[in-house]
């Protein structure tokens, strides 16, 4: 039988059902994990040890809690935990201890979800990186800004994580983690209790190992009905788009989209290019003013009272930055966003999905930094629901994803397609 901390959510939901595995079991693998690779990996900023024994305890006990009964879950340490630490990976909140749930880990708990710990994020979920290291080779990044996340799901640490987005914060580590990664619609998962970063972009996001999961946890984070992942009727249509950053791309980058798309039409699909319009080409420079237009906002009281603590990557790329931009380049940018959306969607008569790259290939080499968004500041921009799947490796054995972009508002379409292309590439 396989160990419990290697299964997917689903699965473990199936077997705590038939009685043969335990929440209490199901924790207590995790941990062993941990305790075996963590301090190789540095997925975790606090680890809820005893607690999670605890409540694991407390749901054997009673009936089934929710969706999410028994299942542990990490949080990105962005996100408010009334009974952890959280830190927003800056020494200013080291000791910082919230008196309420954000809403999503509000609503994982509801369902039954264990909150294992809190996974290490970069400063706010900025640039500047924490300690985690790629699972697959600790000399190469994780991504960002939702490393321990993904690192943690990657590495059979945990089953669930969540992780945000303003820029490419989900899709990226995911690709280079080799998991899936789900950044839904903007909205669809509510930022209360999030620390703000860019209001206009910031998106909650989730971690699995399984596109089932995916869509298991997104109901428990939506309070609605749980689906399955549907049977397509019939092989989707989808449109191959590179963007305007095609050149961008390494090697093996370019070559996993070029493949899936071989591979995804030999299993049927409708397989066409897609050309953006030059609104949308645009976007990726709208996208950098918004965000940086809210830096000095989103963090004045800790500018004003804590210059000291802030790394000189948040005071360069946001702080300063956002002080340069003007009211009217502000407005000029959601003005795009809103003709950019509007372009986009009526494209999607077309094709039901977009195939693009998560990231210009494999995980870069080094710490320093958590590899370029280039290939997901669009879709975050133009609020549109993205999939990563892991597909292949690159020249050195790391993950190399693809990833799946749908319409607005359609994300349990995207989600029944996404799992469709999983099994049609392997």
């Amino acid at each position: 039988m396989s160990a419990p901390n290697t299964l997917t959510a689903t699965e473990l939901a199936q077997r705590i059902d038939a009685g043969s595995l335990t929440a209490e079991a199901i924790v207590r693998a995790h941990l062993e994990r941990i305790d075996q690779r963590d301090a190789q990996v540095l997925a975790w900023s606090h680890l809820a040890r005893e607690a999670a024994l605890e409540r694991a305890t407390v749901l054997d006990r009673g009936p089934r809690q929710g969706l999410l009964h028994g299942i542990p879950m990490g949080v990105k340490d962005i996100i408010d935990s009334w009974d952890q630490p959280t830190t927003y990976g800056s020494p200013i909140y080291k000791t910082h201890q919230p008196l309420a749930d954000a809403a999503t880990v509000a609503l994982a708990r509801g369902e039954g979800a264990i909150l294992l710990g809190k996974t290490v994020t970069t400063e706010f979920a900025n640039r500047f990186p924490g300690p985690t290291k790629n699972p697959h080779n600790p000399a190469h990044t994780p991504g960002g800004s939702s490393s321990g996340s993904a690192a943690a799901v990657a590495d059979f640490q945990v089953t669930l994580g969540t992780g945000t987005q303003t820029g490419g914060s989900v899709i990226r580590p995911a690709a280079f983690c080799g998991i899936v990664g789900y950044k839904p619609s903007y909205g669809h998962f509510a930022v209360a209790g999030m620390k703000a970063n860019t209001e206009w972009l910031d998106t909650i996001g989730a971690y699995a190992r399984s596109v089932e999961d995916i869509a298991l946890f997104r109901a428990a984070l939506m309070v609605m009905p749980y689906r399955p992942i549907a049977r397509l009727d019939k092989p989707p249509r989808i449109a191959v788009c590179f963007t305007h950053h095609k050149s961008e791309l390494s090697p093996e980058g370019l070559a996993a989209v070029q493949d899936a798309a071989v591979q995804l039409g030999k299993a049927g699909a409708a397989i066409s290019e897609l050309e953006l319009p030059a609104p949308v080409r645009d976007m990726t420079e709208g996208q950098r003013i918004l965000s940086a237009f809210d830096g000095p906002r989103a963090h004045a009281d800790e500018a004003r009272r804590f210059p000291h603590l802030l790394s000189e990557s948040l005071k360069k790329d946001k702080l300063a930055a956002g002080a340069k931009i003007d009211y009217a380049s502000w407005v000029a940018a959601r003005k795009l966003g809103e003709t950019g959306r509007a372009r986009v969607d009526a494209l999607f008569g077309d094709f039901d999905a977009i195939l693009t790259a998560p990231a210009p290939g494999e995980a870069p080499l080094g710490l320093e930094m958590t590899g370029k968004a280039t290939f997901n500041l669009l879709w975050t921009y133009l609020w549109m629901p993205c999939v990563t799947l892991p597909f292949t490796k690159g020249p050195t054995g790391l993950p190399v994803g693809i990833q799946l972009v749908g319409r607005q508002h359609e994300d349990a379409a995207l989600l029944n397609i996404a799992a469709w292309a999983r099994s049609a590439l392997t």
